[in-house]
């Protein structure tokens, strides 16, 4: 595996969820960053990638053999529909609902949607309102 681009520039670098069941894991995932239009970047022996998120099992030499535990991730939806998309595909495979879509307090236009994983992590896909990007994101190469 060799990797030769990545797209950095927003908050965080990278989180790696260590679980149970790899392959029930890819599936949920799969499905929800399918709607949110993220690639899984790609795969190795006992983990995949997609973005700044990587997926292990315990037995993957950076995970340490410990379960990450509970984590809260919010990933940015492109619109409202999205945000609905993402928890019908969530709850489709393997999600549990954690808060249907709907308006959140934290800002007035804050349109969100949470849901469990197939290990208990809290994944929100999150639409802010309407807003224009300078680019999608800072594409890096080696």
């Amino acid at each position: 595996m060799e990797l030769h681009e990545l797209h950095r520039g927003r908050l965080i670098d990278h989180v790696q969820l260590v679980v149970r069941d790899l392959s029930a894991s890819r599936r949920f995932y799969a499905a929800v960053f399918d709607v949110l239009k993220i690639p899984i970047g790609g795969e190795g022996d006992g983990f995949f990638w997609a973005d700044e998120m990587v997926v292990s099992t315990p037995e993957s030499p950076a995970s340490q053999g410990a379960l990450t535990g509970r984590h809260h991730l919010a990933f940015q939806a492109q619109d409202r529909a999205m945000v609905d998309a993402f928890h019908a595909a969530a709850l489709a495979h393997g999600g549990k609902d954690n808060g249907a879509p709907g308006l959140r307090p934290y800002h007035p236009s804050y349109y969100a949607a949470f849901v469990l994983d197939p290990d208990g992590n809290n994944i929100e896909a999150v639409f802010h309102g309407e807003a224009t990007r300078s680019a999608p994101s800072v594409r890096v190469t080696f």
